[in-house]
Parts: C-alpha cells; sequence; structure tokens
C-alpha cells in the first residue's frame, strides 16, 4: 500500500482510509530506548542498536575460489598455443597454506579457500588440467586472475557491514561472526501487555455454558507478537466489568505498548473505547477497512494503546494493519510494507463500496500463471477463512463487485503472517 493523504486536522472519530491510519499510528511511536549485549547465537531476530563496521577485509588474503592449480598468469600458455607443462612443487590447503615462493613456470597444487601462494595470481581449475607424476599439463584458454578471491572482496576494511536498526537474519549473523563479533549490542526489546475482555470467553480445555465460546484471540495475537520478537505479557481474560477492565488496562499500561481484543464497540457492556477516554487518549477509532471494525487506538499514561476488535478475522487483519507496523518502529527499524503481487482473480469478489476490503484468498498456479481465488467464507467472524487461505485479496475502498478474469492486488501470508 502506498502512502495516504495528510492527517492534518483529522479528529479522533473521523474515518480514515487505511494508509491514513496506519502512517498515523506509525508516526505516533518512537523506538525504544536501552540496549543490550547478546551472544551471537541469540541474536536471531533482535534490531541492531548501532552500526557494525568491518574492522579489516573479508577475506583478509587473497584466495582460491576453486580446487585446482595456482600458477603466474605470465606463464599461461598463449591463445591457440600447444598445453604447457609446470612442475608442481607444492600443495596448499585452508588451514594450512604453502609457505615457500612459486617461481616461474611452477605451479601448486590449491584448494579451495587456501591462501594464494606468494609469487601467483591466477587458479586453474583441476578439472582443466592434466596430471602427470610430478608435473601439470595446462592448455590455453585461461585468463589473468581467474578463480581467486582478491582481499576485501565480500566486506571492505571500515566499510559498514550492517546498519543500526536492522532485524538480524540467519545470513546477518554469518556476516558479524565473519567480522569476528561473539557478541553484538541489540536495542532491548519492546514490551507489550495484551488482554481479550468477555464474559463470554473461556480458555480452552475449560467448561463451556450455554452462550460460551473458547477464547481464540490471544492465542493469535500472541502468536504474532512472538513472531515480532518482543517481550509479550499475557494478562489473560477479563470479563466485562469496568472497573475490571479499567484496572487491568492501567496495570498493563506498565509496558510500552497496550493490546486488547474486544470491547471497543458500542455496546452496553463495551467499556474499552470509553475507558480509554478517560484514563488516556484516543487518536482515532474509525477506519475504513473492511474486515476491521471497531477499533481504538491512542495512549494510556505513555504506552501505546491498540484496541482491536473481538471477532477473530478482523483482529488478525487491524493487528497486521496496524499494530505490526508500530511495533516494528517502537522496536527501532522502520517497517516496511510487503511487497504486493499482481494477479487475476479466478472467482467473482463481491463488494460494496467504501471500505477498502481485506478478503482471504488462495494463491494457486493454474497452467504456470498465477492466480487467486476467494475463500467461500468471508465473515469476519470465520477464523477458518484465515486459517484455509494464504493471502489477502486487496480491494480498493472505491471498487465495488469485481470479476473474473480481473487483475487484483494479493499480498501473500509469508511475507505478512
Amino acid at each position: 500500500m502506498n502512502g495516504g493523504d495528510s492527517n492534518a486536522g483529522v479528529g479522533a472519530g473521523t474515518r480514515l482510509s487505511v494508509e491514513q491510519a496506519r502512517e498515523r499510528t506509525v508516526a505516533a511511536v518512537a523506538p525504544v530506548s536501552g540496549h543490550e549485549r547478546v551472544p551471537l547465537s541469540g541474536a536471531l531476530g533482535r534490531v541492531l542498536h548501532a552500526d557494525i563496521t568491518a574492522p579489516a577485509d573479508i577475506p583478509a588474503f587473497a584466495a582460491s575460489a576453486m580446487d585446482g592449480y595456482a600458477l603466474r598468469a605470465a606463464d599461461l600458455p598463449g591463445r591457440d598455443a600447444e598445453p604447457r607443462g609446470f612442475p608442481v612443487i607444492g600443495a596448499a590447503f585452508a588451514g594450512a597454506p604453502f609457505d615457500g615462493r612459486v617461481g616461474a613456470g611452477e605451479c601448486v597444487r590449491i584448494m579451495t579457500g587456501a591462501p594464494m601462494p606468494e609469487g601467483v595470481d591466477t587458479v586453474v581449475i583441476q578439472e582443466d588440467v592434466e596430471r602427470s607424476g610430478d608435473r601439470a599439463l595446462v592448455g590455453s584458454g585461461h585468463v589473468a586472475g581467474q578463480h581467486v578471491r582478491a582481499p576485501g572482496e565480500d566486506v571492505a576494511a571500515g566499510s559498514r557491514v550492517l546498519p543500526a536498526g536492522r532485524r538480524l537474519r540467519p545470513a546477518d549473523l554469518g556476516m558479524l561472526a565473519g567480522v569476528g563479533l561473539g557478541e553484538v549490542d541489540v536495542r532491548r526489546r519492546a514490551r507489550v501487555a495484551y488482554f481479550s475482555t468477555g464474559d463470554e470467553l473461556v480458555e480452552p480445555g475449560g467448561r463451556l455454558r450455554r452462550g460460551d465460546i473458547y477464547e481464540r484471540n490471544r492465542y493469535t495475537i500472541g502468536a504474532m507478537l512472538e513472531r515480532l520478537g518482543v517481550e509479550a505479557r499475557d494478562l489473560g481474560i477479563v470479563p466485562d466489568d469496568r472497573d475490571a477492565i479499567r484496572d487491568t488496562m492501567l496495570r498493563a499500561a506498565e509496558a510500552d505498548a497496550v493490546i486488547t481484543s474486544g470491547g471497543v464497540s458500542v455496546g452496553e457492556a463495551d467499556y474499552v473505547r470509553e475507558l480509554l477516554e478517560e484514563v488516556g487518549e484516543v487518536d482515532f477509532w474509525r477506519v475504513s477497512v473492511k474486515p476491521g471494525k471497531p477499533l481504538a487506538v491512542g495512549t494510556v499514561r505513555g504506552a501505546r494503546f491498540y484496541g482491536l476488535p473481538g471477532n477473530p478475522v478482523s483482529s488478525m487483519v487491524t493487528f497486521y494493519l496496524f499494530v505490526r507496523p508500530a511495533l516494528e518502529r517502537m522496536s527501532g527499524t522502520e517497517p516496511v510494507m510487503p511487497a504486493t503481487w499482481r494477479v487475476r482473480c479466478a472467482e467473482r469478489l463481491r463488494k460494496q463500496p467504501g471500505r477498502t476490503d481485506f478478503q482471504r484468498g488462495i494463491l494457486e498456479r493454474d497452467g504456470g500463471e498465477p492466480r487467486v481465488r476467494p475463500m467461500p467464507e468471508q465473515g469476519s467472524s470465520i477464523l477458518s477463512s484465515m486459517s484455509g487461505a494464504n493471502c489477502f485479496i486487496v480491494v480498493p475502498a472505491e471498487a465495488g463487485d469485481v470479476e473474473a478474469g480481473t487483475l487484483v492486488d494479493v499480498i501473500p501470508f509469508d511475507e505478512t503472517l
């Protein structure tokens, strides 16, 4: 999704576009302060506190990129010349280099990763060499410097290896290890407290009375928080009691962010948004998104607050759209929306103009061309539409029904949830 319109003068009750709401949510967040030093083995997914600069070239020496024979380029046979024989005066291995100097007309057997011996600058791979006893026969067609890794080819001394704010991935840990770091400074984890509200909610494994349902939202929210790498604190289920919700909200505000599920509508037992206005501040609560109604975003005693809908699909969609990018910013890294694919819709999509619709779909290939089809049920309470899908189909707010064969925007779940 692209950047939205200016938010100047937008009030808490004004209906925002998805882009406006996302920009406003992210802009209200500052990265957490504080950092800690952790071993490299525990740094995956953490956010770098400061730039990492290479203290030396990587590799630090010229090395062979292939198994073969190291020799001087000046000794290579010329174009269309007869093969030339070289005496093999030794061998070089990774970790056991050849210590002598290679003279004119000589060569050394060399293995991948071994330092280039003094006096040579080229490697001829073993498949292009005919070996006979202590001599290696090399033909024409080779070029100077081939199959040699130059010093600093991977990383040059003094260059930035990784930037501050980088969420560390597996290859990044290898880069840090390559410059000799066994520990690294990372930002502290953002602290997030979350709870659900509702008299009808029962923990899985408990006994259901008539009208009760098993609690689901905290388990999906908790899992999404875990994948973000934050320090999450589950405060459980809070009944539809104004004082209980207020007390839990204030206790949760000791964290950097608070997430609630349910209780943000305008029903008689929905107290979350009302209490947010009382003990904190409402930033906005109306967004032109489907599913995703109702929603409340604001602040409670310095902690950012995200009141998500009670319907499970709405809860997940609003988390993905608004909470996740805010928590990424809070963690010290800039949020980046995943790439959107443009594919053909295999079936007709039903939609009313007015809100940006995030329909759940199945992205698949049909004769080599990727296509997407919607899940049969799109209700905001039908969590199976998320569990069975593998992508969002994003239909713009102004659009109505989408006919089969139309190109639509698709966001694969592997890049989002």
